[in-house]
């Protein structure tokens, strides 16, 4: 992960002059999407790259210990052992690049990767996810408790009230006592882009969450009718890069919810290589929240390695 962003005082003044041309953005976001994907072996070494980026997530109401146990193997070893022999990629320790989970199944994980001898990050959704609509100090309280549990990663959630009501200094001062809360754990701020109402509230809302010490800004929880989207990425990692050029610190990009093809995913690095630059391109930077991405792109390096398509039942679920 990226070293620690310490924040900066709330810019009140540079929060209002925030405005947002929605045309040039949603032009851009189409050059993005009409690049030429890499091909071949490139396609092959992107997909691994995408790989060891992704947050394999489980937010089920059915959650048990033994799918997160299950999710938490595939975490490890995410690519078949033999298709990463035949890339000569088996001995550079290919993982995904944290298990995301809820609070109460923190320990499950912990535990299933400590089994496993491995150091994989555990990351907990907290402070009332998806709405973030319950009282502070429970949201609170649950970032403690995950913490407390071994996750080293919170993915905390704005109370959009605030955003949308243009309550910049509540939602900074709660955005605070979420970073105090996560001590040493690193924290990931959703902005649930889908109920923000414009673009222009999405760049407030991330100047907000960075200016209070977010590590990583992130598009959704993936329970909203809209998620992940390239214009409202565009407009995020813009506001990275401000918030960058401002004070020399760089805060992490992790779109979620929606992202479910290999294809999807090298748009999405090629993005960020031409948005943010080769430093935003690893796992301390840049993460990929999905529950379902990772099997297409196991079954195109499958594809890859042997000239044909795997069946589902030929490659291990998470």
């Amino acid at each position: 992960m990226s070293a620690r962003n310490p924040g900066t005082k709330l810019d009140l003044e540079k929060i209002f002059k925030v405005r947002v041309n929605t045309q040039a953005v949603l032009k851009r976001a189409q050059q993005i999407q009409g690049q030429k994907i890499p091909k071949k072996q490139w396609q092959a070494a992107w997909l691994l790259r995408a790989v060891t980026c992704i947050d394999l997530t489980t937010l089920a109401g059915d959650d048990t210990p033994s799918n997160v146990h299950r999710l938490c193997l595939k975490a490890i070893q995410p690519v078949r052992y033999d298709l990463l022999k035949k890339m000569d990629m088996h001995d550079k320790g290919v993982t995904t690049a944290a298990v995301c989970v809820y609070p109460s199944r923190v320990a499950d994980a912990v535990k299933s990767i400590k089994a496993a001898n491995s150091s994989l990050p555990v990351a907990s959704v907290a402070t009332g996810f998806p709405a973030g609509q319950t009282p502070l100090e429970t949201r609170l309280q649950e970032v403690r408790m995950a913490v407390a549990d071994g996750a080293t990663e919170i993915d905390i959630v704005i109370n959009r009230m605030l955003a949308l009501t243009g309550q910049w200094e509540a939602m900074y001062d709660e955005i605070r006592q979420f970073r105090e809360a996560c001590g040493d754990a690193h924290m990931k701020t959703i902005l649930a882009i889908g109920e923000l109402g414009t673009l222009t509230n999405v760049y407030k809302a991330s100047l907000v969450a960075m200016m209070a010490g977010s590590d990583f800004i992130k598009t959704s929880t993936g329970k909203e009718s809209v998620n992940a989207t390239y214009p409202v990425a565009i407009v995020m990692v813009r506001a990275i890069r401000d918030y960058f050029l401002c004070t020399g610190h760089k805060v992490g990009f992790k779109p979620a919810g929606g992202i479910r093809t290999a294809q999807e995913s090298l748009v999405w690095l090629t993005l960020i290589k031409e948005e943010l630059g080769n430093d935003w391109l690893c796992p301390r930077m840049f993460r990929l929240g999905a529950s379902s991405l990772l099997a297409d792109i196991e079954r195109q390096i499958y594809h890859h390695v042997t000239g044909q398509y795997a069946a589902y039942h030929e490659l291990p679920m998470a």
